[in-house]
């Protein structure tokens, strides 16, 4: 018996001098891990819905190639490198700004291409159906540009936000006015507060009114207006009369251009405005209004300038620009962004499996020099899912282009407070 199993050792030896049966096995292929996005990529939003794709697109070719100068999250490896260097693959869905579509693109891509996680939605309308269905069926939902604060109050276990909503960026105006006094020595008491009358405008509205209230500001003027009025005559009037340190406005774009030609031709000269982005920052505005726009702040998400600050800005800019042919924006700035994060995600988790990915979400901590947001990081508030360390930036019109003013650490250019009269323009 011990003879026979010696010959057997023996001749498996000899097989594996003189065969190949015994040589080690090549390597699999990486695997591919296969990951859903849902954007507006036909009907009217579908430039926008282009620009977050491509965003998408740019960071899944960094975590797929290798970029050890960039410092960005799995930008220095190829692949995920706890998943064996598999590769990841993005399917897009098109939800044509219906939520009803979103809501059936989430479905099919869970339920038919298999995919191990959800990223998108761009309109909060359709991010909040779309997540239902991830809730539903049980995989992560990453959501990096919706803004809307009731998002991520609904008690969702599968849902998490990159971005800042718009109950953050109304704290940041106070935030603001905060080292607007300690650092500028600027004391702003009084507020006038102007908003359109859809649910944006009305929500932002409630929201400064209510921090106005909370951090001490006194509301001299509280000025809800017809969404795309005709005619602010009556309006600009109370303005006048109010006469705040402070105009915060919340308009459309052509509200927006409407008001600015009112405030010049009824000589109205506040020491400074804050707008709630949308139409104050729409390329429309300063097309139409030129250098009537000059000195207008505004709330923003992203802005090139702060490549000075920190140079993976415009790094990433750069290949965006030679890859698509335009500039970034906010939000495909967002949208790059929060591809980078649920894929870091996914490596921590060195699986697919949805919950492991779940919980390598809530365990996430980003710095913000890992970033091309303005963000101090990413960290996401286990309750809610929101990223508690998110923030925008305050941008000023100067010389008939955006500038970065606010972060006082991030800015490109001073802050010029009170803005200058109109006759002294």
């Amino acid at each position: 018996m011990k003879r026979f199993t010696y010959l057997a050792v023996a001749l498996t030896l000899l097989l594996c001098l003189v065969g190949t049966s015994c040589k080690p096995a090549t390597p699999e292929p990486a695997a591919e891990v296969v990951i859903g996005a849902i954007y507006p990529l036909s009907g009217s939003l579908a430039p926008t819905g282009e620009l977050l794709r491509n965003g998408v697109e740019l960071a899944v070719e960094i975590i797929n190639g290798e970029y050890p100068d960039l410092n960005l999250p799995l930008a220095a490896e190829a692949g995920l490198p706890n998943l064996g260097g598999a590769k990841i693959r993005v399917i897009f869905g098109d939800h044509e700004a219906s939520p009803e579509k979103g809501l059936s693109e989430a479905e099919r891509l869970i339920t038919e291409e298999n995919v191990v996680a959800l990223l998108g939605c761009y309109n909060s309308s359709v991010t909040a159906t779309a997540s239902e269905a991830a809730e539903r069926l049980g995989i992560p939902f990453l959501n990096p540009e919706s803004t809307s604060p009731k998002l991520h109050t609904r008690g969702f276990k599968w849902f998490f936000r990159t971005t800042p909503h718009d109950r953050t960026f109304a704290e940041n105006f106070f935030d603001f006015l905060k080292d607007l006094k300690e650092q500028k020595g600027i004391d702003v008491h009084t507020l006038s507060i102007v908003y359109e009358d859809t649910l944006w405008g009305a929500d932002v509205g409630e929201a400064e009114k209510e921090l106005a209230a909370e951090r001490g500001y006194e509301v001299v003027a509280d000025i809800p207006y017809e969404h795309e009025t005709a005619e602010v005559t009556s309006e600009v009037l109370k303005l006048k009369e109010a006469s705040a340190d402070a105009v915060m406005m919340a308009s459309y774009i052509s509200d927006a251009i409407l008001y600015q030609k009112t405030f010049k031709d009824l000589d109205f000269n506040p020491p400074g405005i804050l707008a709630m982005d949308s139409g104050h920052i729409d390329p429309s505005f300063l097309g139409t209004v030129g250098a009537d726009g000059n000195y207008i702040m505004s709330r923003e998400v992203w802005a090139l300038d702060l490549s000075v600050k920190k140079p993976v800005v415009k790094t990433v800019n750069d290949m965006f620009v030679e890859r698509y042919g335009k500039n970034m924006d906010g939000s495909c700035a967002r949208s790059f962004t929060g591809m980078l994060v649920l894929a870091d995600a996914i490596n921590r988790a060195g699986s697919t499996d949805p919950e492991a990915i779940r919980k390598a979400l809530l365990e996430t901590d980003i710095p913000g020099d890992m970033l091309i947001m303005p963000w101090e990081g990413i960290k996401f508030d286990p309750e809610t899912g929101q990223n508690t360390l998110g923030r925008g930036i305050i941008v000023q019109v100067q010389d008939e282009k955006y500038y970065t003013v606010w972060p006082f650490d991030l800015a490109s250019k001073d802050i010029i407070w009170p803005m200058p009269t109109w006759s002294e323009r």
